[in-house]
């Protein structure tokens, strides 16, 4: 499942969630320090993984 990040607008917290796309698509993704909905999400890290050419 991926691994989203968002930052909270009324405790001014970072936080992380595992969501299906689905229910990301859904919205609504609440804070866990102080249960706003107001959440915006935030540029994550990713990677890829090519095939090495010999």
């Amino acid at each position: 499942m991926p691994f989203y990040e968002f930052h909270c607008k009324k405790c001014n917290k970072p936080f992380s969630v595992t969501l299906t796309i689905k229910e990301r698509e859904a919205g609504g993704i609440a804070c866990p320090t102080c249960g706003s909905k107001d959440a915006e999400p935030l540029l994550g890290s990713f990677f890829a993984k090519t095939s090495k050419k010999s």
